[in-house]
């Protein structure tokens, strides 16, 4: 592919950062919004010409995207860092992504209006395939299956953003990536506190499973998707989707903890509302053979296990 212009929204996030140089370094030149100017410099680093954008801002988004001309636009905004959302812990997934639903409702349709009125003609989308294909039938999913809705729990609104990003991006002729658990410099570093400190408890019988991806994977798909100029959707995840039981004192031992403690699902409910013994105890993972074929994407980090050792830091 000839270089072009890309313009990545989010590209001062922890996904961000890695996608910027790969596209850079491919020859493309880039646009990367960031939510501070402080973040500017970090960015002019990588290659990119920086701005500052309010993605919740349609002014800002339309002005921003028709100064920039981009032939394709990546959608990686979202405000799940500390900074934004808060320590993470084991409940309250809506208060932690109240933003973040934002940025995937209001923030997608300024985006993709902005796309449109600029003439841009192709749009890459961020969606997620962690532990949340729909429980129903077997414990791996494709891209046939649809994401589950999150029923009855304080994940529904999350679950309901995913799908009008989905949606709407698949209306207008784009790709959505559907990104596994991301992990990786930068992303795990609480949740490795929370490890270490055994208050990331299994749940029940740790029977849920769980797709992950490395950051570096996740932005070389990225990478993949723009340059083919990818229709549809793709798991982005690992070829090893795991339940909770095995990935979870994995994470442990790599990170020089205890083996994590055990409850039961009843005091999770309690402790953590329906949302995190969903994820523990009835989770879905997903299926990469797609990306792999269709991409010829070949993640560095074909499992967590590798992955966990060697690519958290």
């Amino acid at each position: 592919m000839s270089a072009v212009r890309v313009f990545v929204a989010g590209g001062s996030g922890v996904l961000g950062r890695r996608l910027v140089p790969r596209l850079v370094a491919n020859g493309h030149r880039v646009t990367a919004t960031a939510t501070s100017a402080a973040e500017l410099p970090m960015l002019e680093e990588l290659g990119a010409r920086a701005v500052v954008m309010d993605g919740l801002d349609p002014v800002a988004v339309g002005a921003t995207v028709a100064e920039a001309r981009p032939d394709a636009l990546v959608h990686q905004l979202t405000a799940l860092s500390v900074a934004h959302a808060g320590r993470p812990g084991f409940g309250r997934p809506d208060r932690r992504s109240a933003t973040t639903v934002r940025l995937r409702t209001e923030g997608t349709d300024h985006l993709l209006a902005a796309a449109e009125a600029t003439g841009v003609s192709h749009v890459v989308v961020r969606s997620r395939a962690s532990w949340n294909g729909l429980r129903e039938g077997g414990w791996i999913k494709t891209e046939d299956d649809p994401l589950d809705p999150g029923t009855g729990t304080k994940g529904r609104a999350g679950a309901a953003a995913l799908c009008h990003v989905e949606h709407a991006v698949l209306a207008a002729g784009g790709a959505v990536l559907r990104y596994g658990g991301l992990y990786g410099p930068g992303v795990f570093d609480d949740r490795l506190g929370l490890v270490r400190r055994r208050q990331l408890p299994l749940v029940g019988g740790g029977t849920g499973y769980c797709s992950w991806v490395h950051l570096d994977d996740a932005a070389s798909a990225t990478v993949l998707a723009v340059e083919q100029g990818a229709r549809g959707v793709f798991n982005i995840v690992d070829d090893e989707p795991a339940p909770a039981g095995a990935w979870l004192p994995h994470l442990a031992a790599c990170a020089g903890a205890r083996p994590p403690v055990r409850i039961p699902v009843w005091l999770a409910r309690l402790l953590a509302g329906r949302a995190a013994v969903t994820m523990m105890t009835e989770g879905r993972g997903f299926s990469n053979a797609k990306a792999r074929r269709e991409l010829g994407w070949e993640p560095r980090y074909p499992s967590w296990r590798e992955g966990f050792r060697e690519g958290l830091t």
